[in-house]
């Protein structure tokens, strides 16, 4: 293990950001043995209630979990999502009819003004409202009806990572709740994701592509493309460096021009639909001579600039995220390690955030 692996030396730049990092399997063994049987109950509790449909509450990291539930529900559950302006609420004064709606609001504190007004307001107006937070005793959690506790632990680095994982996971096994499942298939996630973590070499290695880079461009689909949305928020916010995110299927609609033969390009292929969907804009990046690496599946990777390939096997596409996010966000750190900063302190930012 080299000097600077995530967890290695208490003094260096990025200690606490490194150290949450590789907390995560535990965090998942958590969510699994002590949070599933809660989470089921409240999912029940909801069935009970059968929403009409769901609208979606979040911001930053939050709202790109968010953006996996709602993959998550209209694709295994077959009801209709959305992600709310919360503005129309809280600037606006906009008072919609939420009858029969479940609205779910994602926030790592639940402290943020917005998320707590809007979602009083949306209880106000007839809804179910389920808050998902790292935090029992916030404000969110007592202005809902329900409370999921994703249980990451205290979270002091700035830049969000266990907590990002523990909301997928959580949102995870609520729906898997709703519709009956037992939520057995995740059960190999936290020995999958300590096997990813141990690599840390790999991505050392990759992040050294980096280091000069001026923008990067980020693409996926399906439920790849919050993981792409994650991942460019993560190395943004960390290493300054202009992150595009995009969906393949957006890329091809006028970004793609963008792309030339000096153009840093990560594609997250999702083994399965969302990674077949992705094929003909890989293609047309080969084809612009795009410095390409691959998060994904080893086949897909051998087909790449570079990359790094994940344990897929047997791994629902769905659970996939989970497991993508990881090298990314120690891309994340290594790429802004090599660039001489703190991923601990990035500059102009507070873990709670308050917007209104």
């Amino acid at each position: 293990m080299s000097a600077t692996t995530p967890g290695r030396h208490s003094e260096q730049p990025g200690r606490i950001m490194s150290g949450e990092i590789v907390e995560q399997p535990a965090v998942l063994r958590r969510i699994l043995d002590e949070g599933a049987p809660k989470i089921r109950e409240i999912a029940e509790a909801v069935a009970a209630k059968k929403p009409r449909f769901v609208l979606l509450t979040a911001r930053g990291t939050s709202d790109n979990a968010a953006l996996y539930a709602k993959y998550l529900l209209e694709v295994r559950l077959g009801i209709p999502c959305g992600l709310t302006s919360m503005s129309t609420t809280t600037a606006y004064g906009a008072q919609p009819d939420l009858t029969d709606v479940l609205v779910i609001t994602v926030s790592q504190s639940g402290g943020s003004p917005d998320l707590v007004a809007s979602t009083k307001a949306a209880r106000e107006a007839g809804a179910i409202t389920l808050a998902v937070t790292n935090n029992a005793d916030s404000a969110l959690a007592a202005v809902s009806e329900f409370h999921i506790d994703v249980l990451a632990g205290p979270e002091k680095a700035l830049p969000a990572t266990k907590t990002y994982t523990a909301e997928l996971l959580a949102l995870y096994l609520f729906v898997e709740g709703l519709r009956g499942g037992d939520g057995s298939a995740a059960k190999a996630l936290p020995e999958l994701a300590e096997q990813i973590l141990a690599r840390g070499a790999e991505v050392k290695q990759l992040a050294g592509r980096y280091r000069f880079a001026e923008r990067m461009v980020l693409t996926s689909r399906g439920y790849g493309y919050p993981t792409a949305k994650e991942a460019a928020l993560k190395l943004m916010e960390t290493s300054y460096i202009p992150a595009l995110s995009y969906s393949g299927a957006d890329l091809l609609h006028g970004p793609l021009a963008m792309i030339d033969a000096i153009s840093p390009v990560i594609a997250i292929v999702t083994d399965g639909k969302g990674g077949e969907a992705l094929q003909p804009v890989l293609e047309r990046l080969r084809g612009r001579g795009a410095d390409l690496v691959v998060i994904g599946a080893e086949a897909e990777v051998a087909k790449a600039s570079a990359g790094f390939a994940l344990p897929t096997d047997g791994v629902p596409e769905e659970l996939q995220p989970i497991l993508e996010i990881l090298p990314l966000q120690l891309l994340a750190y290594e790429v802004t390690i090599a660039r001489g900063q703190d991923p601990d302190a990035p500059r102009a930012l507070a873990k709670v955030t308050e917007t209104r």
